[in-house]
């Protein structure tokens, strides 16, 4: 894994997606190495570097407490390109001191993460007036899992650390994406009723976003899994049925269900 120390020109950018008004990225790059993650995409990065480094934003905090002075208040996004929570963020704690700086204004702020890391965290995201913790989980079946998502937190973990996080009276979301294709319809209505009794308040789902180069590399990394091939190639038909499915949970359950996309 190649570290680079790199110094950034901003700390807060624009968002483009729904409800947020700011992303904030203490790293460039992930070492979670997800296979089928669309930031190489985005990034325009080949997708073959993708999980081998890492940039680290060594003056970020810095920065980040100088734009706060002036910048109108609104939701925080962190991360949207990278995980706040990576393992390297035990070393640089970037992401704990952004969150010291984001506290002295009380920007309302969003943490997405695969990481149970940010249970460290806790006494400070505790702190603001408004906040919402979202957990990626696509599956509950850990060695897929472990395939697709093989620098990540067991979802165990995860489970635990959405808990944990709930008790403490924080907002807790399930990012249940990419819904993994291998789930029956019949597994669904417990998969939500584990999200739910861990403290999710609503589940936001997604399916596999086959950009270029993510096809192949989900083939590559489940070679050794033909079921999952076998269905992962049905994906967007297993999708349409796994959604449909999953609203009618949701209206049973009373926990919304929200597309993504």
């Amino acid at each position: 894994m190649q570290i680079n120390e790199i110094k950034c020109k901003s700390a807060l950018s624009t968002s483009a997606l729904p409800g947020l008004k700011y992303s904030l990225n203490p790293y460039r790059g992930c070492q979670h190495n997800c296979s089928y993650c669309y930031v190489p995409n985005i990034l325009k990065i080949k997708r073959i570097n993708w999980g081998s480094f890492v940039d680290v934003k060594r003056n970020i905090p810095n920065v980040l407490s100088k734009e706060l002075r002036n910048k109108k208040p609104g939701i925080v996004a962190i991360s949207t390109v990278t995980d706040p929570y990576q393992p390297i963020e035990k070393k640089y704690n970037l992401t704990r001191f952004c969150l010291e700086q984001l506290a002295k204004f009380d920007f309302p702020i969003c943490l997405q993460t695969k990481s149970s890391l940010i249970i460290r965290d806790l006494d400070i995201i505790s702190k603001f007036s408004n906040t919402e913790i979202m957990f990626s989980i696509g599956t509950l079946n850990d060695n897929e899992r472990k395939f697709l998502e093989p620098n990540a937190s067991s979802i165990k973990e995860r489970l635990d650390a959405l808990k944990k996080s709930s008790e403490i009276g924080i907002k807790t979301s399930i990012f249940f994406g990419p819904v993994y294709p291998t789930i029956s319809l019949e597994e669904l209505p417990n998969i939500i009723d584990i999200f739910k009794d861990n403290g999710a308040s609503e589940i936001m789902i997604d399916k596999f976003n086959l950009k270029p180069g993510v096809k192949e590399n989900v083939e590559k990394s489940m070679r050794l899994n033909p079921l999952f091939l076998e269905k992962f190639l049905k994906n967007q038909t297993i999708y349409n049925l796994q959604k449909e499915k999953l609203y009618e949970i949701g209206k049973k359950r009373k926990i919304k269900i929200i597309d993504a996309f």
